[in-house]
């Protein structure tokens, strides 16, 4: 079929010329990368080295215009990696496969082929019962990032926001410590005669490994707590060397918390819903002009004074306590999380190709089932059924019931 390129001539924008399809049935598996609506979010899932892959496996990549610009990719480098450049964001939603960060608004969804595959995140506490029943009512396959697992039961997107985030998140302690930003005027780490910060990690995950070889390499004094004594031998392990380690009482905590000046929270949810372990109480005991990031806080949060904040006003003081709530703190470092996202999603949209789409990637591996949670018109996720009062298929019995 022939390809109009009258409208990219005219600004310069036409696509190479691509390979003969190889996508099983000989139609080729079209994609569509569009731009996000978020102020607040900068990433991009695939960058136009990826594009170009993709397209040199015989996908048609459809990228709307500025998709990429926030992370410094401009459509003169998606369209020389072989992209079509589209203007029209309803023509990017009609392709066979969307792949985005935010999850799609409701207009977004009405503009999305019927029984089409989304890969985006779920961001379950923007999420409403509309959002579900809008995706079942298009028949739409939604792959969610935080649930995706890999081949070894890892969860590759996770674990790279995660190291994202954790580097990042002591480079912000240290921006709040100063006394520019009105903080307690001190250096994140310490020199020659001068007693070192003090760090306090809640959790023992890839976050708080990232934020402790960040804040060790700075030369801070650092404690981690989490109750899985596994997840705290091996932090230590990773490490490669000896840190103040301790399960999650109360006395311990809460005398930390006092001394502290840096707190990152960093506990991962566990069945779908964080616990609060630093109550308000705790809060008003520690150190004036200390800094308490929670990096949770997409999923609610482990600090009872947290609430989401936003990269436009991303502080506030509580008990004169500075409080950092982001949740999406990889979109500071927009560029490198983009690479990181695309290394993920590149391999997986190639397989996927090869199969012939996004439900065959379904039914032929269990770890890129463990990412759905809607499959044609129903909900598969139990605990989402559970939170927003609906009713739920298991997929299993449903792709049991295909054969």
């Amino acid at each position: 079929m022939a390809t109009d390129l009258s409208g990219f001539a005219s600004v310069g924008l036409t696509p190479k010329e691509s390979p003969a399809p190889s996508k099983k049935g000989g139609k080729p598996m079209t994609l569509g990368l569009p731009k996000e609506i978020s102020s607040q979010e900068k990433r991009v899932v695939l960058t136009p080295e990826a594009v170009g892959i993709l397209v040199n496996n015989g996908i048609d990549v459809l990228v709307e215009t500025n998709a990429g610009a926030q992370a410094k990719f401009s459509d003169q480098e998606y369209s020389d990696a072989g992209a079509k450049i589209a203007y029209s964001t309803k023509e990017v939603f009609s392709a066979d496969v969307v792949v985005k960060i935010d999850a799609p608004t409701l207009e977004e969804i009405v503009a999305m082929s019927g029984g089409a595959c989304l890969i985006s995140a779920l961001q379950l506490e923007k999420q409403s019962t509309d959002y579900i029943q809008a995706l079942n009512a298009k028949k739409i396959n939604s792959l969610a990032f935080e649930y995706l697992e890999d081949k070894v039961g890892g969860m590759p997107v996770v674990r790279a926001m995660s190291e994202i985030a954790g580097s990042t998140v002591m480079l912000i302690a240290s921006e709040y410590l100063s006394s520019v930003n009105e903080g307690k005027g001190l250096i994140l780490g310490g020199i020659t005669g001068v007693p070192p910060t003090k760090v306090v990690i809640i959790g023992a995950g890839t976050v708080a490994e990232y934020a402790a070889r960040t804040a060790l390499g700075l030369g801070a004094n650092i404690k981690v707590f989490d109750n899985h004594l596994y997840k705290l031998r091996r932090i230590k392990q990773l490490l490669g060397q000896q840190i103040a380690t301790s399960t999650l009482d109360n006395v311990s905590l809460s005398q930390a918390l006092t001394e502290a000046d840096v707190v990152i929270g960093a506990l991962r949810a566990e069945k779908g819903q964080n616990k609060i372990v630093v109550t308000e109480e705790m809060v008003a005991r520690m150190i004036h002009g200390s800094i308490l990031i929670d990096v949770s806080i997409d999923q609610g949060g482990c600090v009872e004074t947290a609430r989401m904040t936003s990269h436009d006003n991303p502080v506030y003081r509580t008990h004169d306590v500075i409080h950092y709530c982001v949740p999406n703190i990889a979109s500071r470092v927009a560029r490198t999380a983009s690479y990181s996202l695309s290394n993920i999603f590149t391999p997986i949209i190639l397989q996927m190709h090869d199969l012939g789409g996004a439900e065959e990637m379904i039914f032929t591996y269990k770890w890129f089932l463990k990412g759905v949670y809607t499959y044609r018109g129903s909900l598969t996720n139990a605990f989402l059924a559970k939170k927003f009062g609906l009713n739920h298929k298991e997929l299993q019995l449903l792709l049991a019931a295909r054969y």
